[in-house]
């Protein structure tokens, strides 16, 4: 069976590889996109903790539809850390393609606001020479429950071996504000859309099986219905982690049997 969850060791971990992965880069700080959400929120505060408030930007995009009270929690938290920020309303970029979003073209357009603000943290990030801090959790990443190179993009990502439920317990940690730790995971796709809404499963219930699917290698079906998992929940959570590993690898390259490219090159006198 997994280790109980470590918070402080995640925490130093984590903040290590920030300030490490910045350090390398020669770069001058981080770029988040902040959505109100307890992901991004965790994922700025601990990058503060690394390296400090002066070199994390955040950017908020909002969409004409997304919630006020999100907006609210992003600024509250960008008060409460002191970090400089940005906000960029999305509207018009996806009004131009989607002039009306409808329940058959929604998954379409919600997709496409995940790709425009990570063109948008992208291009932001040029200018102020920073790198993009990822906010992606490892059960979305399990999931694919993520739009590809959307809010998947980053330049790396602090949170990404961090279940939902462990990103809940690091924000307390944290001081994440209540608001934000206490709301309805949404991914602000469209109006009224949840995370669990959308999947059908509960974060707390993805995680326990994950951890036993994935974590424990338990791939019997009898054993995981005798753990008390619910066959459906079964059946939906690893046909997500099966259907969409695209999403956790590199587009696939039609091989010609050549070397592969190597990360740095040393050239001899």
């Amino acid at each position: 069976m997994e280790a109980e969850f470590d918070i402080d060791q995640a925490r130093t971990i984590i903040t290590k590889f920030i300030s490490d992965k910045l350090l390398a880069s020669g770069m001058k700080g981080y770029v988040v996109g902040l959505s109100g959400g307890i992901d991004s929120a965790v994922s700025a505060a601990l990058a503060v903790e690394a390296v400090g408030a002066g070199k994390v930007f955040a950017v908020l995009m909002p969409y004409r539809s997304s919630p006020k009270e999100s907006i609210a929690d992003a600024l509250e938290l960008v008060r409460r850390l002191g970090i400089e920020h940005r906000l960029v309303d999305i509207t018009p970029m996806i009004s131009a393609y989607f002039p009306s979003i409808t329940k058959q073209n929604r998954l379409r357009a919600g997709n496409k606001m995940a790709r425009e603000r990570m063109s948008i943290l992208f291009d932001i990030a040029h200018e102020l020479d920073r790198l993009v801090l990822g906010t992606g959790n490892r059960t979305e990443i399990c999931l694919g429950y993520t739009t590809w190179y959307g809010d998947g993009a980053c330049s790396i990502n602090p949170v990404g071996e961090l279940y939902k439920t462990e990103i809940r317990q690091l924000a307390g940690q944290l001081g994440i504000p209540d608001a934000i730790r206490e709301k309805a995971p949404s991914a602000d796709l469209w109006s009224g859309q949840t995370d669990e809404g959308e999947i059908g499963v509960t974060y707390e219930q993805i995680d326990r099986l994950l951890r036993r699917v994935i974590d424990d290698g338990t791939i019997s079906l009898s054993a995981l219905v005798a753990d008390g998992f619910n066959a459906a929940d079964i059946d939906r959570v690893v046909s997500l982690v099966s259907r969409n590993a695209f999403k956790r690898r590199m587009p696939d390259v039609a091989a010609m049997g050549r070397r592969a490219i190597p990360d740095d090159i040393l050239l001899e006198q």
